[in-house]
């Protein structure tokens, strides 16, 4: 009955009936993964994993409402660690739960109240009380304890309810800290029959639980929530890389929304050390005004349509420091009334109109089912713009906060924590981005760009260095591969006890926190059934003459050795059958791979080889391939191996990293065929790996690939650079067969050098403090 009435709430919200359907769904999946509130005793521990911004509040009080149907009575919602948060999680179960159906719930907190202790228990757990009790709590010491206290007070009475806890943002404080943990624990055991369902986008955390230890660790279940339509998340923007049996080609590079951070501005919106911070004054750069102008001229567009969210907000985040986001408030003010005088001024105007002009040839609206809008159009409203735009610092010590509940906001937001976690910043179009982090967790949340941005989706434009750029493509590969194994404890007989979610590493961010990481091992792979290949390399000549004399004795012992040669002239490749292993070995000891490739680590696949000859006698055999491209410059790698060079283009940063570069997909799905007999052009992915296994069960493919140095994109490459490295460059791809028996595994555990960084720790005081 309740779940009925949240469905009516959202079909007058806007809601389509296809995204509702998809709600009922997962939220009833979640629910049978549940104890029947009638069993005598339970202890359910289950998380959820949704994608930032993406509507996680309406799937657990969907969860709720079901749950409540169902028979649970206790509600514990926990809210996060900030007010904002709590109060905005309770007015939404309010409006969707208690409001339709006021009679049938109890509320032990308010919109201004967090929880404080009740007189009479038996008045909402006894027998002869049938309403649901719902409570929505910060994660905060003292208002634990208080409820901790209380329910163990009213134990008597708690025997025959049924409690259900929510744990939004699991991932935060919940996990390795000293007060909230236990706290939790605490009311669990109070509890006698509980379901504890964790709900977060970056689970690693909680992932990474003992579960041997009495804790939090999600033993009876890991759900995903699927990925709702039209949402902005990580792989949208930033692209990702290709995973094992995918096609490269089928990926793109996410939409061209990203816009580069000098290095060298960031010293001027961040101090560099904290002697810097106290009397810090930021510089507005160049960067970050054309930042806030575009802000306006956007918030400007969208009134000219008309359409969609009518609030409009941007986000600045370069610090965790309440004292950098005050310090931003004059300045930004200063360049908001100058540029309200400036309207008049054609030289003014013309900066405007190029940075408008830009940015919509960039990206077309149409391209986005949305109407482009003229600068003459937009201009019009700019004045009415400039003067509802507020600048607020919203932090944990400001009385100036964002409200979006008294009409159309307009709001420049300066902010660290406090906006960097649950809290929907709506209207969100413009986002400026250059604060430090360390972990994988800690970025993710700090995107509150991800999100659904109906009526300008064309129009949100993020400003970070090109270095959390690339962190943020590695992280979209990182969510890609972790949903993909949550998804085996639905598709496979396996429980978050018997499997393992694995997390790939990076050489620069921890995957969490380190006290949170304590009980990690890590965690064996293998290459069985998978394709390696580089997408990292560096530019200078020395580094990419090495790996051309490492690709040429490998092509010259590969010629000498093989048990045939076949020459393709007219598709610009050669390749070598039954070439031995050792072979390969030697050139992957030569060959450099660029260490920011940690999947790449010739060291991991010499083992992983050597193994699989030394106990079943697999990959004892290679074929090796060279391809070429026959429009290509001609390119000797011996005497009577010629191929035309190959065009890679390197993905197009404002500010490229010296001697970098990232062409993100180096084989084309027909490569990994390359040596197979008949025709295999159509052939999808796994059919090709089907085919491998039947035909060369035991036999890996090396392929080699010299690169153009120049390397110029085509014009449909809109996101794409020339090479311009200093000279050719040798791309490897490998293909390992799939073995029929227990693969070998290898592993090794990556640690980040941060030593010389400087890294901005979260701040957790407020879990401890007395003001609640």
């Amino acid at each position: 009955m309740l779940a009925r009435e949240i469905v009516g709430l959202l079909g007058k919200d806007g809601w389509q009936q296809p995204a509702i359907d998809g709600l009922d769904d997962s939220s009833t999946r979640i629910v049978s993964l549940l104890n029947h509130p009638k069993e005598k005793e339970f202890s359910t521990r289950g998380l959820v994993v949704g994608y930032v911004q993406s509507g996680k509040t309406t799937n657990f009080t969907s969860v709720m409402a079901k749950a409540a149907d169902r028979g649970y009575k206790l509600f514990i919602v926990l809210a996060g660690i900030h007010n904002g948060l709590r109060r905005q999680t309770q007015a939404r179960l309010v409006q969707q739960l208690v409001e339709p159906n006021p009679s049938m719930w109890s509320q032990l907190t308010g919109l201004e109240k967090d929880f404080t202790p009740q007189e009479n228990p038996a008045s909402y757990f006894g027998k002869s009380n049938r309403t649901r009790v719902l409570c929505v709590v910060k994660k905060n010491a003292t208002v634990l304890r208080k409820l901790a206290r209380w329910l163990e007070k009213a134990s008597d009475y708690l025997k025959d309810c049924p409690a259900l806890i929510i744990d939004d943002e699991a991932d935060q404080a919940t996990v390795a800290t000293k007060s909230i943990n236990p706290l939790i624990l605490d009311i669990m055991g109070s509890l006698p029959r509980s379901a504890y369902v964790g709900y977060t986008a970056s689970p690693f955390a909680n992932l990474l639980i003992d579960p041997s230890a009495e804790d939090l660790y999600p033993k009876d279940f890991v759900v995903n929530l699927p990925k709702p339509a039209g949402h902005f998340g990580t792989e949208v923007l930033f692209g990702r890389y290709a995973l094992d049996g995918e096609d490269p080609e089928s990926l793109d590079d996410g939409h061209d929304m990203i816009r580069s951070v000098p290095k060298g501005d960031v010293p001027c919106v961040r101090p560099e050390t904290r002697a810097d911070v106290e009397g810090f004054e930021p510089v507005i750069t160049d960067t970050l005004r054309t930042a806030v102008e575009y802000f306006w001229m956007v918030t400007a567009a969208r009134r000219v349509r008309g359409t969609g969210n009518p609030h409009s907000t941007m986000l600045i985040h370069t610090s965790v420091n309440t004292a950098v986001h005050n310090s931003f408030e004059r300045p930004l003010r200063r360049l908001r009334d100058r540029a309200a005088r400036s309207l008049s001024d054609s030289d003014f105007l013309e900066r405007l109109r190029g940075i408008w002009d830009l940015e919509t040839s960039r990206v077309a609206a149409e391209d986005f089912d949305e109407r482009r809008v003229s600068f003459a159009e937009l201009l019009a409203e700019l004045p009415g713009v400039l003067e509802s735009c507020r600048v607020v610092m919203d932090n944990s010590s400001s009385e100036d906060r964002l409200d979006y509940e008294n009409g159309p906001v307009v709001a420049i937001a300066v902010g660290g924590n406090t906006l960097s976690r649950g809290l929907t910043l709506e209207g969100l179009s413009v986002s400026y981005f250059v604060r430090a982090v360390s972990a994988y967790d800690t970025l993710l949340q700090m995107g509150r760009w991800f999100g659904f941005r109906n009526g300008y989706a064309d129009l949100p434009r993020i400003w970070m260095t090109d270095e959390l750029a690339e962190w943020f493509r590695h992280l979209a590969t990182v969510e890609t591969e972790m949903r993909r194994d949550i998804d085996v404890y639905m598709t496979e007989a396996e429980t978050p006890l018997t499997f393992a979610v694995r997390l790939r590493t990076h050489p620069a961010l921890r995957v969490t926190a380190a006290a949170k990481m304590r009980d990690a091992v890590t965690a064996a792979s293998s290459y069985g059934g998978k394709r390696v290949q580089t997408h990292y390399f560096h530019t200078n000549a020395d580094w990419l003459r090495g790996n051309i004399d490492a690709a040429r004795a490998l092509v010259a012992g590969a010629s000498a050795n093989a048990v045939r040669t076949e020459e393709r002239r007219a598709d610009g490749r050669y390749i070598f059958h039954d070439v031995p292993h050792d072979v390969v070995t030697d050139f992957l000891s030569a060959y450099q791979f660029h260490e920011k490739s940690p999947e790449n680590d010739a060291d991991l696949i010499i083992e992983y080889i050597r193994k699989r000859v030394s106990t079943v006698g697999s990959l004892r055999r290679w074929n090796v391939a060279v391809v070429g491209n026959p429009r290509g410059e001609e390119f000797t790698v011996r005497p009577g191996v010629t191929v035309g060079l190959n065009t890679r283009a390197r993905l197009d940063l404002p500010n490229p990293t010296p001697d970098f570069a990232d062409i993100k997909t180096l084989m084309s799905r027909r490569d990994a065929a390359v040596d197979l007999a008949g025709d295999t052009a159509t052939l999808a992915e796994a059919a090709i790996m089907d085919r491998r296994r039947s035909l060369l069960p035991n036999t890996g493919l090396l392929v080699v690939y010299p690169i153009d140095k120049v390397s110029r994109p085509s014009p449909s490459k809109k996101r794409r650079a020339p090479l311009n490295a200093e000279d050719h460059v040798i791309g490897v791809g490998l293909v390992f067969p799939m073995p029929p028996d227990a693969d070998s595994t290898v592993s090794k555990y990556i640690s980040a050098n941060l030593s010389n960084v400087r890294i901005e720790d979260e701040d957790y005081s407020l879990l401890d403090s007395e003001d609640v």
